[in-house]
């Protein structure tokens, strides 16, 4: 009776566990087939964003069906391994199973980094293309300013000594550039819809980290380098720019925002910035 009790809870132990994986996959695999809008991305406004999601859902699509299978397969492992009186059996492994799973891994991660080198070299290794508009923008504890060429299209000279944020000169414009006496200086970025952007991005202390969700880009800003990105936005509307790296205890704070706007309200923008830098 002791013996016939014990086999009872063991099996009751297992055949429980068994249960809540198989529950716990389900569950899982419906909250990520739900999308819920609490917990998922924005809609992306660029078409490498749609690459990015793209790469993002093959990658999910493909580790859900091992992760279910995976579980699957320990639920079933521990269903049929419960004790009922049998004898214990110990097998060291299987060298040509771990040979098929570890090349089944070698060539799944080599076939998704394949897949995503399209989108990756797009952002990375290819230029702006011709025209783009050229901006500006530059972390400091704990803030980002954006700088616009002007009319003129040339940037004007900066130095370190020469950055005072308290006395309206947060860059360091030199005064005595004529270059930079059109340089537009603002704290948030205007870029016009449909248009492409080059994005200049640098900081002047710690490594911050340019972030815009929507536009699926993140890049860090790294001391004594000028890093280019590009963009085109498609979809007007106002983005959060978040600094994605820890940059010290403001750096929660540390946020602008990207106005995606038309040509005309583009246009009108930077006439009042200028005619905003002619009456100082």
């Amino acid at each position: 009776m002791k013996s016939r009790s014990g086999e009872t809870g063991s099996t009751a132990v297992a055949f429980a566990m068994a249960v809540f994986l198989i529950i716990f996959t389900a569950v899982t695999v419906y909250l990520f087939a739900a999308k819920p809008t609490w917990g998922w991305f924005p809609p992306p406004i660029t078409e490498f964003g749609k690459q990015i999601d793209a790469q993002f859902h093959r990658t999910l699509v493909i580790t859900g069906v091992v992760f279910v299978l995976a579980q699957l397969g320990l639920a079933l492992a521990i269903f049929r391994s419960r004790e009922h009186g049998q004898k214990v059996s110990f097998f060291e492994g299987n060298s040509a199973m771990e040979f098929f799973w570890t090349l089944a891994t070698v060539i799944m991660f080599v076939g998704l980094g394949l897949y995503g080198e399209h989108a990756w070299a797009e952002a990375h290794f290819q230029g702006a293309a011709p025209g783009a508009l050229q901006v500006e923008i530059t972390g400091q504890q704990f803030t980002w300013n954006v700088r616009y060429a002007g009319p003129d299209g040339k940037w004007g000279e900066t130095r370190p000594e020469l950055v005072s944020a308290s006395s309206g000169n947060p860059l360091g414009l030199n005064p005595r550039d004529p270059a930079g006496k059109d340089d537009v200086v603002s704290p948030v970025m205007y870029v016009p819809v449909g248009r492409e952007v080059e994005l200049l991005i640098r900081t002047q202390d710690v490594t911050h980290s340019f972030y815009v969700r929507e536009l699926r880009l993140k890049q860090d800003a790294v001391p004594g380098m000028v890093i280019h990105m590009h963009f085109n936005a498609t979809i007007p509307g106002e983005y959060e720019i978040a600094c994605a790296e820890l940059c010290g205890l403001g750096h929660y704070k540390m946020r602008s925002f990207l106005n995606v706007v038309s040509e005309q309200e583009f246009d009108k923008w930077m006439q009042d910035q200028e005619t905003a830098l002619q009456q100082q």
